[in-house]
């Protein structure tokens, strides 16, 4: 029974020998042509000296796989003893290793390097959009300012037309000096307001252009067709998108508005009071005091509120860095895992080819072992080893008492039958018993 195992073993390695190696070869075309897919995306020049440097590379990575593995396939299955199983195991690791290097990740670009780049796009656009809305929200910042403002100015107003009427600061009707006062702050607060709003519809006209390049790049994302073409426009559109960021980080009026509150205080000039009665200009003089201590009060509220505005961090300075498809692979691996495994199994199947014959070599070699004699040997070995023995008679040497002699020397852990099998493969098969 061990005998016929054996033979249909043999029989098996014999018969897939050569889908063996046509398997080899048409794994090593296919990750040659990949390969050379790969390397076109990645080199300048003209489009001759492009072809013939891909191809010339594809080609040699197709022969260097083609005999890397020819090589492990006739050699390591053969390989008994543990030292050289693990030199072997090693150099296998060590070729796989740089098959991976040379080939898998061009394969891999060739088979998801467009939707690598378009990945890396899309990140982009994603990054370009929240720049932004964050320099739109710092540039608006500002008008939260506006109803404080606003109140602040009404107010003075308000006061300026009582006094003016019914004289409910000094108790003099008529347009003196704190009526005069009031009207100028409520002026320079109402300038401050014009410019809010100057800025506000400044900083809508931007956004709206910023949504516009926003717009453009998504449609270029998810676009058909060569990513290439779409890549440059969306480069063009990155570098209209960024003048528009930095310009709603200028436009803000946080700066302007602390000024201003700044000036309220520090330029505040109170006109001499006109009264003609010393009483009533000892009142216009108590009432701009107080009015100064209001205006200083109020200054310091919007020099705060302003000063909370440019302390929000700032918009960062992105730039837009092209990758080609291998580059855009490699920094998005994580997201084609499915790609790389299939690029790498192209290159690194063979291995498991070579693992099934090492094991049935191996199986073949136990079964070779526990065979008795009579049955591993073939008939022309039983006539070369009927001449030799005839040929030592001749000598006059005992053969009985060699034998005697060498099992007595021989190793326990070596085994005492003899093999004739010079070719290295597994039993004959002999004549039908």
């Amino acid at each position: 029974m061990a005998l016929g195992a054996s033979h249909r073993l043999q029989d098996g390695i014999d018969a897939v020998e050569t889908m063996t190696r046509f398997a080899l070869a048409v794994l090593a075309l296919a990750s040659g042509v990949y390969t050379y897919l790969g390397v076109r995306s990645i080199l300048d020049g003209s489009a001759t000296a492009v072809f013939f440097a891909a191809l010339i590379y594809s080609s040699a990575v197709s022969v260097a796989i083609y005999a890397f593995w020819t090589y492990m396939a006739r050699f390591y299955p053969h390989v008994t003893g543990a030292a050289g199983r693990g030199a072997m195991l090693g150099v296998m690791a060590l070729g796989c290793a740089m098959i991976i290097a040379m080939s898998s990740w061009l394969n891999a670009a060739a088979l998801a390097g467009s939707a690598a780049l378009e990945q890396h796009l899309a990140e982009t656009l994603e990054d370009y959009t929240a720049d932004l809305d964050k320099a739109h929200q710092n540039a608006l910042a500002a008008q939260s300012l506006l109803p404080d403002i606003q109140r602040t100015q009404e107010r003075f107003e308000r006061l300026a037309d009582q006094e003016r009427e019914t004289g409910a600061l000094t108790g003099t009707t008529g347009a003196g000096s704190v009526v005069q006062l009031l009207s100028q702050m409520a002026s320079q607060l109402t300038e401050l307001e014009n410019g809010i709003d100057a800025s506000r519809e400044r900083v809508t006209s931007l956004f709206d252009e910023g949504r516009k390049h926003l717009e453009t790049m998504r449609t270029l994302v998810s676009a058909p067709g060569a990513i290439d073409p779409r890549a440059d426009q969306f480069a063009a559109e990155v570098v209209g998108l960024s003048g528009v960021i930095t310009s709603l980080e200028q436009t803000s009026i946080a700066p302007s508005v602390k000024r201003a509150a700044e000036d309220l205080s520090l330029g505040f000039i109170a006109p001499v009071a006109d009264g003609r009665e010393a009483d009533l200009a000892n009142r216009q003089d108590q009432v701009m005091e107080t009015i100064r201590s209001s205006v200083a009060a109020q200054s310091k509220v919007l020099s705060q509120a302003a000063d909370q505005i440019l302390s929000r961090e700032p918009v960062a300075e992105r730039r837009f860095v092209p990758l080609s498809s291998a580059e855009a692979v490699l920094r998005y691996a994580s997201d084609f895992i499915p790609s790389w495994a299939g690029a790498i199994s192209i290159d690194i199947l063979p291995a498991v080819l070579i693992f099934m014959l090492s094991i049935v070599h191996s199986t073949l070699r136990r079964q070779e072992q526990r065979l008795p004699f009579a049955e591993r040997i073939t008939a022309a070995e039983l006539l070369q080893a009927l001449e030799v023995q005839r040929a030592v008679q001749q000598r006059g040497v005992d053969l009985e008492t060699a034998l005697t002699e060498a099992e007595k020397t021989e190793p326990p852990d070596q085994s005492n039958i003899a093999s004739f099998d010079l070719s290295g493969k597994g039993p004959r098969k002999g004549p039908p018993v």
